[in-house]
């Protein structure tokens, strides 16, 4: 009888925080995804914009900029912010909800500090970025909108790749 009531009841070590319907879970999932899905899509345009004005020269690179940051930039980093800030929030609510946890595998917490090393990057870059969109910085310090770019692409993809793969196994506690 022992055996028939321990295989039904989950072990501690796999129990939910926070159990959630499959459609609620179902639902945030869809939510963690399509955001992350336009955190990468907002910012493969970004660094499309960048790479071209960087192909540009003179007159021509200064009107990419000029335009890259009046019109795209601020809204395309304030975008990717808020995509960003929803992939945090689903993420940890299907931590809670899931068997995964939310430091309870190392690809699940390592994702998570990706996630926030990126939300902090695009809340560091948008004081400078915003000065170059209102003429207060001059238009050859792109740098570091290629570097937010590039960064993000390279986290983004590193987050995806875990998502996938699940490597290194669980957190183990002392």
């Amino acid at each position: 009888m022992s055996t028939l009531t321990t295989s039904r009841t989950a072990p501690a070590a796999n129990r939910v925080r926070w159990p959630i319907s499959a459609r609620l879970r179902k639902t945030i999932l869809v939510t963690h995804v399509a955001s992350a899905g336009a955190w990468i899509g907002v910012d493969i345009a970004a660094t499309v914009l960048v790479a071209i004005g960087w192909a540009r020269s003179g007159d021509d690179r200064t009107d990419v900029y000029q335009a890259l940051a009046d019109f795209s930039v601020v809204p395309l980093l304030l975008s990717a912010l808020v995509a960003g800030v929803v992939c945090l929030v689903t993420g940890v609510l299907l931590g809670l909800g899931s068997k995964w946890g939310i430091v309870r595998y190392w690809w699940v917490a390592v994702k998570l500090v990706l996630n926030v090393v990126a939300c902090a990057l695009l809340l560091f870059f948008l004081g400078p970025i915003s000065e170059l969109a209102s003429g207060e910085q001059p238009l050859q310090d792109m740098w570091f909108v290629a570097f937010l770019a590039i960064s993000a692409l390279v986290l983004l993809g590193f987050a995806t790749v875990l998502s996938v793969f699940k490597p290194w196994g669980r957190v183990r506690r002392k």
